[in-house]
């Protein structure tokens, strides 16, 4: 495991007159741990920026100090957020025989086929966990492989990872790291659903209402005009009939036939 090594001096300029020092380009920060009387040091804001983003929480810094070389982990570092800047950092002192607890960052591997397929998203829930090793097995990181999750809610819980030889995790086995989720949150899909409602209701009420069979004043469909004719064609009208009825006396007189006389 590579060592870093930053080299740092006694300190005598504490409390809120701390802000003169970084003004002047100096990084407050102490050396504590167990069995080690805490001493506050200074060093250049370059260096110890330089040393902790190659070293992160879990890398031994060799940190030297009026000539004693002191193997150490970052520990407690505070940053402005807004400014960017680093403004205070511990190193806790270790014993290289003794192990440490710590927190490391989980790294997911892959691509899930679930997200390869278009079947849904993934979500990395737990972004570190506690470990416990010797400073010197003390990992950068914690790789998880995701590409088996497969379907939607697939999920890989912190009892399934494999952790380095000589590392123990400490977080709750049941924690879930990494998992599968839909496509679109819960949320949207109900605003879509509402939307397509609203939509098909605004439709139904825009159509036109189509009148009921034998409704007075309804408009016959197509072939329902020449079939209702046709049905009647073969019944006779009231004056049809009279006119076409021959009478009595006229019957007679056309058959030749006189009538007696008395």
């Amino acid at each position: 495991m590579k060592r870093y090594k930053l080299a740092v001096e006694a300190r005598k300029v504490l409390g809120k007159k701390v802000a003169k020092l970084r003004k002047e380009g100096l990084f407050p920060a102490n050396i504590y741990g167990k069995g080690v009387k805490s001493l506050s040091v200074q060093v250049p804001y370059k260096d110890f920026e330089k040393v902790y983003k190659e070293a992160g929480l879990t890398g031994i810094v060799d940190v030297e100090v009026a000539g004693e070389v002191r193997p150490s982990l970052i520990h407690n570092v505070q940053q402005d957020y807004y400014k960017h800047v680093l403004l205070h950092a511990d190193f806790f002192q270790v014993n290289l025989k003794e192990k440490v607890k710590t927190m490391v960052k989980v790294v997911t591997l892959g691509e899930p086929k679930a997200v390869s397929e278009k079947l849904g998203l993934l979500m990395q829930t737990l972004n570190e966990v506690e470990i416990e090793a010797l400073p010197t097995d003390l990992p950068d990181k914690i790789e998880v492989n995701v590409e088996s999750l497969a379907v939607l809610d697939a999920q890989i819980a912190v009892g399934e990872i494999k952790a380095p030889v000589g590392v123990t995790i400490l977080t709750d086995a049941s924690q879930v790291v990494a998992k599968i989720g839909s496509l679109i949150s819960k949320e949207a899909a109900e605003q879509a659903a509402a939307e397509v409602a609203a939509a098909a209701a605004a439709k139904a009420a825009a159509a036109p209402v189509t009148p009921e069979a034998g409704v007075e004043g309804a408009v016959p469909a197509e072939g329902e005009a020449a079939a209702q004719p046709a049905a009647e064609a073969g019944k006779p009208t009231v004056g049809a009939e009279s006119a076409a009825a021959p009478k009595p006396e006229a019957t007679a007189a056309t058959s030749g036939q006189a009538k007696p006389q008395k």
